[in-house]
């Protein structure tokens, strides 16, 4: 049955093999989503470029640029969504994909309802909250002023610092838990569910990541704090501003 949207979110599949291409959009399709394909990097590209995309599933292993290749260069200059897809059975790269700031990993074989929710998680933790009968969520500190149900934060002179989902989600799980230290594991928890097993790497990388963006000094951080051999703490005082 297709969902009644007038405005159909856009997937762009990125997979050398056709068959899982057509796989996927014909699936997709009837769950009234709009699907582009895309069988290496400069596909990929080219599809980007033509119209908005609101998430990538995207191969690990592709001719020419690889997935880790073409995720990285994504990351650098966009926030997209991006769903890595994998045939290899290697906890490496998925910690690479996931520390390079990939949202969500899938092994193949992948059962079609599976990626259909990891899908709509990714999505719909980027929507803002569409009830606005509910109060918004607002955390200031130092300066920054960050909101939940929007998903944005917004630095003290009103520019919106551009953060991943999953930066998004670290950061709000932090200062929600202002001055308790957080473990990994809790971290992968509060910001992934249980989709993920929790890697130490990929909760470092991303904190690493979410330092250069918001700490004055990253390479002496003073909101997001190292607690050694058990995990992090957000040592700022966040005061909450409900309107």
């Amino acid at each position: 049955m297709k969902k009644p949207q007038l405005d159909p979110e856009h997937i762009l599949v990125v997979d050398d093999d056709p068959r899982i291409r057509q796989m996927l959009a014909r699936y997709f399709e009837e769950e009234g989503y709009r699907v582009s394909l895309a069988g290496d990097g400069k596909e990929m590209r080219e599809g980007l470029e033509k119209s908005h995309v609101d998430i990538i599933l995207l191969d690990l292993v592709l001719p020419g640029e690889d997935g880790l290749a073409l995720a990285r260069d994504l990351r650098s200059r966009s926030d997209i969504p991006i769903i890595m897809l994998t045939g290899r059975n290697d906890v490496v790269d998925r910690v690479v994909g996931l520390e390079i700031g990939a949202d969500d990993y899938i092994a193949k074989p992948f059962h079609l309802r599976e990626v259909l929710a990891r899908v709509r998680s990714a999505l719909r933790r980027r929507q803002p909250s569409a009830r606005n009968e509910l109060p918004t969520e607002v955390y200031c500190f130092e300066g920054l002023r960050l909101d939940v149900a929007r998903r944005q934060l917004m630095s003290h002179d009103g520019n919106e610092i551009m953060l991943t989902t999953g930066e998004f989600d670290m950061l709000c799980a932090l200062v929600k838990h202002s001055g308790r230290v957080l473990k990994r594991d809790v971290l992968m928890d509060l910001t992934r569910g249980r989709n993920l097993e929790a890697f130490d790497r990929t909760i470092d990388a991303q904190i690493a990541r979410l330092r250069r963006k918001i700490e004055p000094d990253p390479s002496h951080p003073a909101l997001i704090k190292s607690v050694r051999g058990v995990g992090y703490v957000f040592s700022a005082r966040a005061t909450r501003q409900d309107t």
